[in-house]
This record gives C-alpha cells, structure tokens and sequence, in this order.
C-alpha cells in the first residue's frame, strides 16, 4: 500500500480516480501507482486535478500535494 496527503485550506473530501476517498489533512492509503487525484465540491480550487505516481511512500513519509484556492 501507499499512502497520500492531500492539503487544502479547508476540510474537503478528496476525489481519486473519480471516486470519493477521504478527507483534506488526513493520510489517504492506496493502491501503488498513477492515480488521478480532485477535490470534491465546491469548485473553488485549482488545478482542477493532479495527476500523481505513488510509489515508495509510508504512513509518516507520504506523497504530498496542495490544491490552492482560486
């Protein structure tokens, strides 16, 4: 498993790969691999989605991306 952190200025759910998996601020586990990351609504956030590789990572090191409001 890998392990995901996905920061956002507020608590939002986060969409991988089209379906909703956790929340902003919390670390996400996932299938190693390229995996295609969003926020849920609103659509107040940009990049709109971020394409990420997950490999190599653990529970205290995970891959780390920021959404920034628009």
């Amino acid at each position: 498993m890998e392990f995901l952190l996905v920061h956002f200025e507020r608590s939002r759910r986060v969409k991988v790969d089209d379906e909703f998996n956790g929340r902003t601020e919390v670390v996400i586990e996932l299938e190693a691999g390229t995996h295609v990351v969003s926020l849920g609504p609103p659509d107040n956030f940009k990049p709109s989605e971020q394409t990420v590789v997950l490999k190599n990572t653990s529970p205290l090191q995970p891959r780390e991306i920021t959404f920034d409001p628009k």
